[in-house]
């Protein structure tokens, strides 16, 4: 009998540097979630134009602003399954198809209910990506500065968001509100090739599924730079389950509390972000200031959650996650309560904006780093992604809240005033998974190695 060597997976990618190949797909990922960022936040910036050129009511309008959150949610519970089985990067690139076909056809609708259905296909997309996104990230880099590189790829949400606001200022004079639809739909589109030629499949998801050794050995061979002998035998430690249902593992003893803290936590925080990016410009503008001005200020939000972004995964990696993520959220909190009592004709509205970007996306950013760390492998993009989709139920009610409270008479300073408690809310809930954690380790379950025997020669 032959003595082959055994090779675990996760403490090479851990003991390893970051090879250009890894890089890359950061890169690619974090433009995928840039084009999310685009989609996510443009809806607010032309919401006046449309109500305007349709002859809309406010409140009628929300039921469009929500269609995308609610094919997020379709998405992402509908994702995580179907890439625990088929894979990440198959599910990743169709999604990212998905909604960039979505987005230019929704430049071509003539009413709401047309807009409506876009929308909604257009969300399912966007919703099957990013936690895909997240969790390919997250299985191909070393834990030392995990939570650093994924915070810093979700940058580009903070960076499309920031980035579609000033083109809208710029696209609408001269254009028309349909323009920053194709602008919106034209990035993830070109960026489809690079995925298909750059993007590798985890191969911690090869390794639970028993794919061929072969295959497994050359995908190292192919980003980590790493050349495994001839008969390697691969293996990666992996909690010992009791169940092979990805869904049914967020519910079983050690993680069910865990699942509740991150939906919780994420629900809070969506609800606060996208009334803010849905409803501010609209705010702002009907308090008397132009809609270029409008923009430009709440492309204040996001641009501060780029710092806030960095500067929550740095301390993630040193500091212990959950009260680095709990404190983000009260720091937002204060500073959303800062931005709905100075008003809208403040000089220092936008400083207020700034820090209320830097805490709340700092925080939620945070989140998406910490959630892939909490499931085991063949679990992770189903707890990833049933986050996120759940968690866009508080953005669905976040989009179509604000027309209705608008439409009710809640001024500025009230409704932005009022997202202090759920702002306070995340940062509560996400200290349940400290919690599960505790739980988690004092019944400290066994490991056990998943092993793909080396086929061939």
């Amino acid at each position: 009998m032959h003595n082959h060597p055994t090779l675990d997976i996760k403490a090479l990618i851990d003991a390893r540097r970051i090879s250009p190949m890894q890089w890359l797909l950061v890169t690619l990922c974090f433009f995928i979630v840039a084009a999310d960022g685009i989609d996510v936040a443009m809806m607010g910036f032309i919401a006046p134009s449309i109500v305007h050129d349709w002859h809309l009511a406010k409140a009628s309008f929300g039921i469009v602003m929500s269609a995308a959150p609610l094919g997020l949610v379709v998405g992402a519970l509908g994702a995580g399954p179907l890439s625990d089985r088929l894979g990440r990067k198959t599910i990743l690139i169709a999604s990212v198809l998905l909604f960039a076909i979505g987005t230019l056809v929704t430049a071509l609708t003539q009413d709401i209910g047309q807009m409506m259905t876009m929308r909604f296909l257009t969300g399912i997309g966007l919703g099957a990506a990013m936690p895909n996104a997240t969790t390919l990230v997250s299985e191909y880099v070393p834990q030392r500065r995990r939570n650093l590189l994924i915070t810093s790829m979700f940058i580009g949400f903070g960076v499309g968001s920031a980035v579609v606001g000033f083109a809208a200022g710029w696209l609408i004079p001269r254009f028309g509100w349909r323009s920053v639809i194709v602008f919106g739909g034209a990035i993830p589109l070109a960026l489809l090739p690079f995925l298909f030629a750059y993007l590798p499949e985890s191969v911690r998801f090869m390794l639970v599924r028993r794919h061929a050794a072969e295959r497994i050995a050359a995908t190292i061979r192919r980003v980590c730079g790493y050349e495994a002998a001839p008969g390697t035998t691969f293996s990666a430690p992996e909690p010992a389950l009791h169940t092979t249902k990805s869904t049914a593992v967020l519910f079983t003893r050690g993680y069910a509390l865990t699942t509740l803290s991150l939906w919780i936590t994420y629900f809070m925080g969506l609800l606060v972000i996208y009334l803010i990016t849905g409803w501010l410009p609209m705010l702002i503008k009907d308090s008397g200031l132009p809609i270029t001005e409008a923009a430009n200020i709440t492309a204040m939000f996001q641009t501060g959650g780029i710092a806030g972004a960095i500067l929550a995964g740095w301390a993630m990696d040193r500091l212990r996650p959950a009260p680095v993520i709990a404190l983000a959220y009260f720091g937002g909190a204060l500073c959303v309560f800062g931005v709905g009592a100075v008003g809208p004709g403040s000089a220092s509205l936008s400083l207020w904006m700034l820090a209320a970007g830097f805490f709340m996306n700092g925080a939620q950013t945070g989140l998406n780093a910490f959630a892939p760390a909490c499931y085991p492998t063949l679990a992770r993009a189903t707890g990833v992604s049933w986050m996120l989709g759940v968690g866009r139920l508080g953005s669905i009610l976040g989009s179509a809240s604000g027309g209705i409270l608008i439409g009710l008479g809640y001024g500025f300073g009230p409704l932005i005033c009022g997202l202090t408690v759920p702002a306070a809310l995340a940062g509560l809930a996400i200290l349940l998974s400290i919690v599960a954690a505790r739980r988690k380790s004092a019944d400290a379950p066994d490991i056990a190695v998943a092993d793909v025997s080396a086929l061939g020669h």
